[in-house]
């Protein structure tokens, strides 16, 4: 059974909000489309930021969508930093970039760690200051001196991407490590990619399944679609066809599309799984519908296969599946709490 290319998360890089209010990078894909460019007052064409970053911010509308901060205590710096990411839900305009900029900077030089990393992300991005990697790199390393774990996933970034640092994969592992060991499950899945990858270190797959399926469980989508390819193969776990089956289903169902071609292939193959050409139909078109056309040979040939009364349920089956609401993914979840 052929697999599509396995890799380490949802985008080229986008921003993420912490808990409380602090923003993170999620890390490079290569088999999902890249979403189009958004007007960004701030924005240059720092490499950095620009085609990578820019393009991949969240939004809703034309805010950036942050969630209030759920404060337990008032530290010093944390009014300034709610302050900020007030100013980051208000309509997106170079005024009140600005103004999140210098709340953010002043929690930030108060030693608030969420703070810290928020500047850090607007200073890589340029929102509201000019494109600064070098201050990206010391406010995440402020915020990791303190151990507040989102900052060492974003470190791990800018070394992995040389991103105003020299690129260094084992620089990236060291960080991701020490994220996915604080529980973050983006850094598990890029962890277990750069273990799967040999990349930062000696290739691993039994650490790479490990690190996939801690993330896997937490609900990633790309994690799940990873983990399902390395049961396909028998690298790092047992070969199991329908271990398989039921982590590409679970990707497939938060909207995966690379992981709705796999559970089509099986379907139309019975691997892992009962035969069923009309499921298989229905997944592989829900992909294609999507713009993910990898899947185009085999529909063809479903298309010759099906009677008529199937073809035309599978294919509102298919429209379906694309066009309903997916669960957000963790790692989505967690660009803005």
């Amino acid at each position: 059974m052929n697999s599509l290319t396995r890799t380490r998360s949802a985008s080229l890089i986008a921003a993420r909000f912490s808990v409380l209010g602090s923003m993170a990078l999620l890390a490079a894909s290569v088999i999902l489309p890249t979403a189009s460019a958004q007007t960004n007052p701030g924005a240059t064409g720092d490499p950095c930021v620009s085609p990578a970053i820019i393009p991949q911010m969240v939004r809703e509308g034309n805010s950036i969508r942050v969630s209030p901060a759920h404060l337990v205590s008032q530290p010093a710096g944390a009014r300034e930093n709610e302050r900020g990411v007030a100013l980051t839900q208000a309509p997106d305009t170079l005024r009140t970039l600005e103004e999140a900029h210098h709340w953010f900077e002043k929690a930030a030089r108060k030693g608030y760690a969420p703070a810290q990393v928020n500047l850090a992300v607007l200073s890589l991005a340029g929102w509201g200051t000019p494109p600064n990697a070098g201050a990206a790199l010391y406010w995440l390393s402020e915020a990791a001196r303190q151990e507040y774990a989102l900052a060492y996933f974003d470190l791990g970034i800018l070394y992995l991407q040389g991103c105003g640092v020299r690129q260094d994969d084992h620089q990236a592992f060291s960080w991701f490590e020490r994220g996915a060991n604080a529980g973050d499950s983006v850094a598990q899945l890029n962890l277990g990619y750069l273990y799967d990858q040999g990349l930062g270190v000696a290739q691993d797959r039994t650490q790479a399944a490990l690190w996939y399926r801690k993330a896997a469980e937490s609900g990633v989508a790309q994690a799940q679609y990873n983990l399902a390819d390395l049961y396909a193969h028998g690298q790092g776990v047992p070969l199991d066809e329908s271990m398989a089956f039921a982590w590409f289903q679970k990707a497939a169902s938060q909207g995966h599309t690379g992981a709705r071609i796999m559970l089509g292939s099986m379907y139309a193959n019975g691997r892992g799984t009962k035969k069923d050409l009309p499921s298989a139909y229905a997944w592989l078109s829900a992909a294609a519908l999507q713009g993910d056309n990898r899947g185009s040979t085999t529909l063809q040939a479903l298309e010759r296969q099906l009677p008529l009364d199937q073809l035309a349920q599978s294919k509102t089956r298919a429209q379906s599946l694309a066009h309903s609401p997916n669960p957000a993914n963790p790692s989505e979840l967690a660009f803005l709490h």
